[in-house]
């Protein structure tokens, strides 16, 4: 597996900025719409299971279990995005992503953060 496979975040042609900080350079906050977040919940299939037991026992990366944590967070950051849109917002400030174990069934993954509206200085 190459690093592609671990990276994550927006694509370049996203029409929605989204940040983990509280300003973003060279513009201005016109209107803070609110708080936006994207969540998804993903179960563990058997195999990764019992090839995540069997690795933890010897020590290293669980290589399937961090790809498929990206691409979790990835679908949260979509859906995160899409709200964000659907709210009139081009840009999300601060965000952040929140990982809970979901009843022992999976894991929830929620990416949050301010929908605002941007415009260039």
């Amino acid at each position: 597996m190459g690093i592609e496979d671990y990276g994550g975040g927006q694509g370049p042609q996203s029409d929605v900025l989204v940040v983990t900080t509280n300003d973003v350079p060279g513009y201005t906050v016109q209107q803070v719409i609110g708080e936006v977040f994207g969540l998804t919940v993903r179960s563990r299939h058997l195999g990764s299971q019992i090839g995540a037991g069997l690795k933890s026992m010897i020590g290293g990366e669980l290589k399937g279990l961090t790809k498929t944590l990206v691409e979790t967070r990835n679908q949260a950051m979509e859906r995160l995005v899409q709200q964000a849109k659907a709210r009139g917002a081009n840009a999300v400030l601060m965000m952040r992503f929140d990982v809970t174990e979901a009843a022992d069934v999976g894991t929830e993954v929620c990416a949050y953060g301010t929908a605002v509206v941007l415009a260039r200085n």
